[in-house]
């Protein structure tokens, strides 16, 4: 099997959990409805909860979280692979929390699980300021696991801006498919986020299926939305735009071998050393 169809949920998660479920299944119920085989949703899916204490006292261990139930439940339902792009998870042994991407499988069992490794520390030029580690520990090991139409690379926003990762879950972990469920800021969205995902789709001939959260969550985050599903060529093949709602499209597996063959930079790469020469700076000056 080669192809299939591949759908983004796109919502605009807010503090109360329960409602963002309700908000997901009710989105995810259209996308199995058109016919999709594999359904993710965004990053942060059951809450954008931007105080700390809060968050943690709304959160879940993982194998207690009422999200993660109701889509095992789903994915077993309806007989779709569901990734949850992001929940936010409590550790046992951290009082921070997880970022975590969670790929389950249409018998209703968590195959696999990410944990965010590049956390988004930053200031903005608008005054928008992030510090995500302060809330949420890093993860510390990429992950490919298996798909019925090819080796699936997870990812979560912010690893977007780090291209190492991807060509490591590329050439090492054999990935040939790329999720990247994200809550970009409206700002730095609006700059990078198409030029970010077409290159890692390029770059590494893959295809990329990133959920985006989208619009106004409080009164000071905002964010871009436009989920996309990207070819190996770099083509957009849907675009969610700034509202709520879902995109769909057919992935065609052949592609990959096709533009890896055609351009292929992967099997090209070379070890280098780096010289650093201090004496051409000293020249200049």
């Amino acid at each position: 099997m080669t192809t299939f169809k591949a759908a983004c949920i796109q919502m605009t998660s807010g503090k109360d959990p329960e409602a963002n479920l309700k908000t997901a299944l009710g989105l995810m119920e259209q996308a199995a409805a058109a016919g999709a085989d594999f359904i993710s949703t965004p990053e942060v899916t059951n809450m954008m909860e931007p105080h700390k204490a809060s968050a943690r006292e709304k959160a879940y261990l993982q194998e207690d979280d009422p999200t993660l139930a109701a889509f095992c439940e789903f994915a077993k339902t309806h007989q779709k692979w569901i990734h949850a792009g992001s929940l936010v998870i409590k550790k046992p042994d951290d009082d921070r929390l997880a970022n975590r991407a969670l790929l389950i499988s249409p018998d209703g069992q968590v195959q696999a699980s990410y944990d965010k490794i590049h956390m988004f520390d930053v200031e903005l030029d608008n005054g928008e300021s992030h510090k995500e580690s302060s809330a949420y520990a890093p993860g510390e090991k990429a992950v490919s696991t298996p798909l019925p139409w090819g080796q699936l690379g997870l990812a979560i926003c912010y690893d977007v801006r780090f291209a190492h990762l991807f060509q490591t879950l590329s050439t090492k972990g054999g990935a040939e498919i790329f999720t990247l469920p994200a809550a970009f800021t409206y700002q730095t969205g609006k700059a990078h986020w198409h030029t970010l995902l077409r290159a890692r789709a390029i770059e590494n001939g893959c295809f990329v299926i990133a959920a985006a959260q989208c619009g106004q969550h409080t009164e000071k985050r905002r964010t871009f939305g436009h989920s996309l599903i990207i070819d190996p060529w770099g083509e957009v093949l849907a675009d969610g735009g700034e509202e709520p709602g879902f995109i769909i499209a057919d992935i065609d597996m052949s592609q990959v071998a096709k533009r890896r063959g055609q351009v292929p930079n992967l099997k090209n790469i070379r070890p280098f050393d780096l010289e650093v020469n201090p004496g051409a700076k000293k020249a200049a000056e």
